[in-house]
């Protein structure tokens, strides 16, 4: 399998932002989660099968600057949307994990131009769902199978999440936002996550007209490490429908 082309795009001045690159086919939006992009890597690599799919890099992961402006998911969400209009993208399907589930929710509310047909979020953050709080672990997560699913984000890392989601770690006006995003929506969900649970994820789907909530059995938050063939089986067959 060929591994993605790193390049450095120039998405307005002064903010260079890296962005792997991989396959052919309909354009794949994905948004890493706090761990950072290694955290992704299998589901790029599956999914550039059969998609062009773009894999950027957060500003502040990986040793890359995160510029002052740059101090809200809003702002980041913004960065992405410029990202899609340079390279004159449509019918993009934006996948995101975590931390970048939250950024791509916030970029299909936000999307004014219409370059989104389809939004996919695996045990992600973002809006405040009453009677659930997202619960950062304090140590490593049990059930993880590999070094970099056991290691949590670097100081650094941890720093550039905190500027972006603000200490409550969550957005109180997002869930009433929802209802506005007409396309499909699958939401991916462990159902061993503690850090944000399954009826978490099963409000956050339902908040969409056309939402739907896939449960894989024996993952925890980071699904796509610990069952990824649960994953690639709900995440190809959603792909296969028709977009709205």
């Amino acid at each position: 399998m060929t591994a993605p082309v790193p390049r450095i795009v120039t998405v307005r001045s002064g903010l260079d932002l890296p962005v792997g690159e991989a396959g052919e086919g309909g354009p794949v939006l994905v948004l890493h989660g706090a761990p950072g992009p290694a955290g992704v890597t299998p589901l790029v690599d599956h999914l550039a099968a059969g998609h062009r799919v773009l894999a950027p890099t957060h500003p502040g992961w990986d040793g890359t600057a995160r510029p002052d402006a740059l101090d809200s998911v809003a702002a980041l969400a913004a960065t992405y949307h410029d990202l899609l209009d340079q390279r004159e993208l449509d019918g993009v399907t934006v996948v995101g994990t975590s931390f970048g589930g939250w950024i791509a929710a916030r970029m299909a509310v936000d999307d004014r131009a219409g370059r989104i047909s389809r939004l996919v979020l695996v045990d992600a953050v973002g809006p405040e769902i009453p009677g659930h709080r997202v619960t950062l672990p304090s140590g490593p997560p049990s059930g993880t199978r590999t070094p970099a699913a056991r290691s949590g984000p670097p100081a650094r890392m941890a720093a550039a999440l905190r500027a972006y989601t603000g200490p409550d770690m969550h957005d109180p006006g997002l869930l009433a936002r929802l209802p506005a995003v007409t396309f499909p929506v699958l939401v991916i969900w462990g159902a061993d996550d503690t850090v944000v649970t399954p009826d978490f994820g099963r409000a956050y789907a339902a908040a969409f007209p056309s939402g739907r909530f896939e449960l894989i059995p024996g993952a925890g938050h980071q699904p796509i490490r610990e069952e990824p063939e649960a994953v690639f089986t709900a995440l190809d067959r959603f792909l296969a429908e028709p977009a709205a």
